[in-house]
């Protein structure tokens, strides 16, 4: 799909033809694509589409083979990474604690960009403050003590999110969150996402989900990803179609969108076509 680049006033997110090779493997081909202020991605591909490495360049935690990355407004390679990275949120499911902060104490990490508690450092009481609303605003009021270890996959997703926007990102970055959640639990997770436009107007966000059921509604555009490379990027109506889902996953899949909300199905129809172009 040929798209045209819209020009954007220092976007939040511009990638220009980036190749990102780890050893002798490319992962990342030819990657562009731009991310306007307070626009709403997801990101959908295969396992190994490249994905999470887009979402770490976006992230300020490494540089491109060849190409420009600008986050910003500001180019990757040119700007001091961890100044960056204090101005966007990661929230990752697979975030690294080992030991027991509990649910406040993770939050409040979110101000000092770390895994685990600085020494000697306390947040002030407006900090503090600050966390226990976000935290009670995505639904955890009764669990600011309880330690990270007994948090369900839910609680613990809802956690990260008041983590990242507790510094006040400009830019949200959210790798499949959704991960190991149960049906209620995602569709909490949902929620959350779905109120963040409203209250952070001017947030962008990109989310990674390998899922169609797992776009909020509150979406803006989207990017495909076939082998490192965009098949299709812009409008989420105009990309997410039965066309280029099926042609990004190599299987026929009938896409609907009914009240706001995307799903997937295998697409019965033309899986007999082939069937029965196959007995003959």
């Amino acid at each position: 799909m040929t798209t045209t680049r819209t020009a954007f006033a220092s976007p939040a997110l511009d990638f220009t033809e980036v190749t990102f090779r780890r050893g002798s493997t490319m992962i990342l081909p030819d990657v562009s694509f731009t991310v306007g202020r307070g626009e709403h991605w997801v990101m959908l591909g295969p396992n190994g589409a490249g994905k999470s490495t887009i979402l770490s360049l976006a992230g300020g935690m490494g540089h491109p083979t060849s190409g420009t990355v600008d986050v910003l407004g500001h180019r990757v390679g040119r700007v001091e990474l961890r100044a960056l990275r204090e101005r966007i949120g990661h929230v990752n499911p697979r975030h690294p604690l080992r030991s027991k902060l509990t649910a406040l104490h993770v939050a409040l990490t979110g101000l000092t960009g770390t895994v685990e508690t600085m020494l000697r450092w306390e947040p002030t009481a407006e900090q503090r403050d600050r966390a226990l609303g976000l935290l009670a605003r995505f639904g955890l009021a009764d669990r600011i003590d309880a330690p990270w270890p007994t948090l369900s996959q839910g609680e613990r997703g809802r956690t990260l999110i008041a983590r990242a926007l507790l510094a006040d990102p400009e830019l949200l970055l959210l790798d499949e969150p959704a991960t190991g959640l149960d049906v209620a639990a995602r569709e909490q997770l949902m929620e959350t996402l779905e109120i963040l436009p409203a209250e952070h107007p001017e947030l962008t966000t990109v989310l990674v989900t390998h899922h169609l059921e797992e776009i909020p509604t509150s979406v803006t555009h989207a990017l495909l990803l076939r082998d490192g490379a965009p098949l299709a990027h812009g409008p989420a109506h105009d990309v997410l179609t039965t066309k280029n889902v099926t042609a990004v996953f190599d299987h026929p899949i009938a896409v609907r969108h009914e009240d706001g909300r995307w799903s997937a199905r295998t697409d019965r129809r033309r899986t007999a076509v082939g069937s029965d172009l196959l007995t003959h």
